[in-house]
């Protein structure tokens, strides 16, 4: 038994899941039509310059189609896939999911909210598309519903890579953020991505332990993909000796050299990316599936005997 009360190596999402809700709880995606202040010209028209959000995008999502509609294809697609899913999230996905006037997030949030086996929400954004306003409206919704969770898109804590990748904010900016979301009650995930450019081993690492002091529920982890036709592709295609694309074996030495830093009470949600290889000018590895990923990290935690939080240090 490690401190998260099971006997898996990792603080895994899907064991938490299961031990605060009694049963397997399954995120439904939705795309709500959404765009982003990084490419409408609130901040910017470029977008950040690794995205492709379609990429990650499930087959029943597209934002033509009711927010019920979604979400009544998506639980009949995760029905035949995970047959032990009794309840659900509603998942806001694609782009920045706080990015419209406060009426219209009610009525989106509040129409997921209404569709049966729909318990709570997930919702994805950016750290500077989040405020009082926001949250405020969020707690008025809470009380007769789930759990509503913020997922913050964080990348590095680097403000140098964060400016090469047209990020559009500051890690202060980030860490805001999620204390303000912290502030509110709501449990607050982060997303981090691995072998951005610029970025050492080192560096990566200690993201560990400054993510560790972050009052921060959960976290995903994707090692840098290269998707086609966005600004990152013409810079690797250009100059691919600036870029450190990690190998599978590589990429599970390091994924769990960092976890042994990372903070015991964080929940994992995801150790790595997956997209469909065509997507993609990076090679993928080996068209492995992300359990397949998983399994190979999880064997590998057991040969070094390890697990998260070994050597952090509070």
């Amino acid at each position: 038994m490690y401190p998260w009360l099971d006997n898996r190596r990792f603080n895994s999402y899907s064991s938490y899941m299961t031990r605060t809700f009694g049963s397997r709880v399954q995120k439904i995606s939705i795309d709500a039509g959404f765009s982003c202040p990084n490419r409408d010209g609130t901040i910017s028209t470029g977008g950040c310059t690794f995205c492709r959000n379609d990429a990650f995008n499930p087959s029943y999502c597209h934002p033509e189609k009711s927010i019920r509609q979604q979400i009544e294809e998506g639980i009949e697609f995760h029905r035949r896939r995970y047959r032990r899913a009794t309840s659900y999230l509603a998942y806001f996905q694609a782009f920045t999911n706080t990015h419209k006037p406060i009426d219209e997030l009610e009525k989106l949030y509040r129409e997921a909210l209404s569709v049966p086996g729909i318990i709570g929400l997930v919702i994805g954004t950016r750290p500077d598309c989040i405020n009082k306003e926001i949250l405020d409206m969020l707690r008025s919704i809470t009380m007769p519903t789930g759990p509503i969770i913020l997922e913050l898109g964080i990348e590095s804590p680097y403000d140098t890579t964060l400016t090469r990748i047209n990020r559009g904010h500051t890690f202060a900016t980030a860490r805001q953020g999620i204390e303000l979301v912290h502030s509110y009650g709501f449990p607050c995930g982060a997303h981090l991505i691995f072998g951005l450019p610029g970025e050492t081993r080192d560096m990566m690492l200690h993201t560990a332990d400054i993510i560790s002091e972050l009052p921060l529920a959960s976290v995903k982890f994707h090692q840098l993909q290269i998707f086609k036709d966005t600004k990152m592709a013409e810079e690797y295609l250009a100059t691919p000796s600036e870029f450190h694309l990690f190998d599978l074996d590589d990429y599970i030495e390091f994924v769990i050299d960092f976890i042994e830093r990372l903070n015991p009470d964080i929940v994992i949600e995801r150790f790595a990316g997956e997209v469909p290889p065509r997507y993609l000018v990076s090679k993928p590895w080996l068209s492995l599936r992300y359990d397949q990923v998983l399994s190979l990290i999880e064997r590998r935690l057991s040969e070094r005997n390890t697990y998260q939080g070994k050597i952090y240090k509070k």
